[in-house]
């Protein structure tokens, strides 16, 4: 089932009087619990692209449909992981978690319900009442990742949500986030410069080429999860991408 449609999309952007051309007609389908990640040379429109399934920014051309809707907007539908850990900073970790639900007029006993279910989830407990400064890196991307899961949204959208983090910790919040979503089975769409992390999590990897970003490819990752990264078919996954990717990169090296 398609949750996701990405039709005709182009985005042009106006600086300083000259047109750049961001994206150039990217045609996409999201499968419904699908877990789906980008990857592409720097600059090539990755964050674009999700900004645009975000609701934060307007296509030039085309369209894209969630659940058969065209998104013209912001909307809780649609739950966002920033690189940057966006938390308040006046709010402690279950405050932070709650406030999309506080948004959303959920009254506080079943808010704090909800929050400290996912508190629970990502090993939280015990930083119910500490603020965001009190807060490792790992935990602050923690807890936006639970904020984000709270309010239920029907796709999970994340740009490079681990970039920023330690070999580590970068490895357990992947571990963690690939155990909520196979509980929970939602459909995220996850961007990263990592092709380790893409073939790690993902279903299928789509690559984009240099700016303006087009689909150059897009390969099935069948393996099995939990996923060995030593074996030797996770290698060969991760290679295959690493040569369809390369040309892309040296464009933009070349500019």
């Amino acid at each position: 089932m398609i949750k996701l449609k990405i039709e005709g999309l182009t985005k042009v952007f106006d600086v300083d009087g000259k047109k750049i051309t961001a994206l150039d007609d990217i045609n996409l389908e999201v499968y419904k619990n699908e877990f789906l990640t980008v990857v592409g040379p720097s600059g090539c429109g990755k964050t674009t692209l999700l900004r645009i399934i975000a609701g934060l920014d307007k296509p030039t051309k085309g369209r894209i449909l969630l659940d058969g809707k065209e998104i013209k907007g912001p909307g809780a539908d649609r739950g966002v992981v920033f690189q940057q850990y966006t938390l308040l900073p006046w709010r402690n970790v279950i405050d932070n978690i709650a406030f999309g639900l506080e948004l959303r007029g959920v009254p506080k006993k079943e808010r704090y319900e909800i929050a400290r279910k996912f508190i629970k989830l990502m090993g939280l407990e015990g930083f119910e009442k500490a603020y965001p400064y009190q807060l490792s890196g790992g935990m602050q991307q923690r807890v936006a990742i639970a904020r984000t899961l709270a309010n239920d949204p029907e796709i999970v959208l994340m740009d490079e949500p681990f970039a920023a983090l330690d070999a580590q910790t970068r490895a357990i919040l992947q571990n963690e986030l690939l155990k909520i979503w196979q509980k929970d089975k939602k459909t995220i769409f996850f961007i990263t410069h990592s092709i380790d992390e893409a073939v790690y999590l993902s279903d299928r990897v789509v690559v984009l080429t240099a700016r303006p970003g087009k689909i150059k490819d897009i390969i099935e990752i069948p393996l099995e999860r939990p996923r060995d990264k030593t074996s030797v078919e996770f290698l060969e996954y991760k290679k295959k991408i690493f040569e369809i990717l390369k040309e892309e990169v040296l464009k933009t090296l070349k500019r």
